[in-house]
């Protein structure tokens, strides 16, 4: 099998929000969608690489906050190409409201925008993963699904033979969501639902050989930091 693609989709200018488009023979893998509208970009992004909505395999959503899932639906229909969520996190795509524990004071302050809570295009994903581990082979990459619970109780991450992993926002680095500036530095992102299971997450994805980590705010970030990140967050 050849060696996977990772293409970074911005959702929004220097790297506050990404996306994801894989390419593997000829073939896309969408992970995550963005925010409403963002299906425009994933367009773009396709074509750029000669491709277009028909060549999309499959989407994954690392976890069904409205800035990972809010275009799911278009994505959904445009591509007609099976869209994954983890079962734990199913009712945020279908309408439930997201639980929302602050890391710190810029999540305190951010959660008073009701920028998360926003309603979306609810829908509901095609494939509901109840197991902790799942093979892409079947639709063409070298690649698996990984559950990795504690930014929500249905975060996954896809996870790369040659060691990339797509880990959705089990970390997150730089300033203001991830942009501008010190984007090689881990650190929480503003809402985290159980920290315990992200320490145990963030150590699964490691010792399964996971040596880049692309993330859905700021990144992509090396093993070494991912590391000094755990050790941080067992020291708080």
């Amino acid at each position: 099998m050849t060696t996977p693609l990772i293409k970074t989709i911005p959702i929004l200018p220097f790297g506050p929000l990404n996306a994801f488009l894989v390419v593997q023979a000829g073939r896309a893998m969408l992970v995550d969608t963005g925010l409403p509208g963002s299906e425009r970009k994933i367009g773009r992004a396709l074509r750029a690489h000669g491709l277009d909505w028909p060549d999309v395999a499959l989407t994954v959503l690392t976890h069904a906050h409205i800035d990972h899932a809010g275009a799911g639906a278009r994505v959904q229909k445009l591509s007609k190409a099976p869209v994954f969520i983890h079962q734990h996190d199913l009712p945020y795509c279908e309408g439930l409201a997201p639980v929302l524990r602050p890391t710190g004071r810029f999540g305190r302050l951010f959660q008073k925008t009701g920028a998360i809570e926003r309603p979306f295009a609810y829908f509901t994903p095609d494939q509901v993963v109840q197991s902790d581990d799942v093979a892409l082979h079947a639709y063409g990459f070298a690649a698996r699904i990984i559950a990795t619970p504690g930014h929500t109780p249905g975060s996954q991450s896809v996870l790369f033979e040659n060691g990339d992993v797509i880990a959705g926002d089990l970390a997150a680095s730089g300033i203001l969501l991830g942009g501008i500036m010190l984007r090689g530095r881990p650190k929480q992102p503003p809402f985290e639902e159980d920290t315990s299971q992200v320490i145990v997450a963030l150590e699964h994805l490691l010792s399964l050989g996971a040596t880049r980590f692309y993330l859905g705010h700021g990144g992509p970030l090396h093993a070494r930091a991912i590391a000094a990140h755990v050790a941080a967050l067992k020291r708080a």
